[in-house]
């Protein structure tokens, strides 16, 4: 399920007003940069955002302050916003990452029944993490306003989902391993409302909801072939 990239990272406008007309004394001052970038400005990237994933883990999205993640990303408030301009821009960033991993992990290279296998894996993966379902939870569904400024990638990201997954519906069919009468578009929008609907109740009730095993009673009915 590889992702859309989304520019994330931008940092926030100056607002500063334009030059006075007329000849300016000296050189002129170095415009500042929006981002950085090269190879230490990735690197830089990536560890604010595992250092957010590992705090968000720890206390949760609301109660954990850019502060701390640039104390533990070894970062300065300022060299923070520098990569990421807004705590919200930082979430994104957050979820990204961890559907990149998910894809190289558990979904790339794959077809048919492994990959539809492999999105199970996933979501076994997030039994382990369940402040991270909750931020995807919450922020997928206040990103339904067209004005949010994750519309777009939420958008996007469930275009990319349920294409992946009609994929794995087809080949699964070419390779004689779907049921008769199954059509892969429609089942692969069922899997994925089945993922998010079950990650709900997960959040209520993590004791007493299986998402594994109700995901896999899903897709035995579905497939000839039992999964890996």
């Amino acid at each position: 399920m590889s992702l859309p990239a989304t520019d994330d990272g931008a940092a926030v406008a100056d607002g500063a007003a334009g030059p006075a007309p007329g000849p300016a004394p000296g050189p002129a001052p170095r415009r500042r940069r929006t981002a950085p970038d090269g190879a230490k400005g990735r690197a830089r990237r990536r560890d604010v955002i595992a250092a957010a994933t590992e705090l968000y883990g720890e206390v949760g999205y609301r109660s954990a302050s850019l502060r701390e993640v640039a104390a533990r990303a070894g970062l300065s408030h300022p060299g923070l916003l520098h990569h990421f301009g807004t705590k919200e821009a930082l979430l994104l960033a957050v979820l990204e990452q961890r559907d990149e991993d998910d894809t190289v992990a558990f979904v790339e290279g794959r077809r048919g029944v492994a990959a539809l296998a492999g999105m199970v894996d996933i979501v076994e993966r997030n039994t382990h993490r369940p402040a991270i379902v909750e931020l995807f939870c919450v922020l997928s569904a206040e990103a339904t306003a067209p004005d949010h400024p994750a519309h777009d990638w939420f958008r996007r990201r469930y275009e990319t989902v349920l294409a992946f997954a009609a994929d794995a519906y087809r080949a699964a069919a070419e390779d004689g391993h779907l049921r008769a009468g199954v059509e892969p578009e429609d089942a692969a929008r069922r899997l994925v409302a089945l993922m998010d609907g079950l990650q709900v109740q997960f959040l209520y009730d993590r004791a007493g909801t299986d998402m594994v095993a109700r995901l896999r009673d899903e897709l035995r009915a579905e497939l000839t072939v039992p999964l890996p």
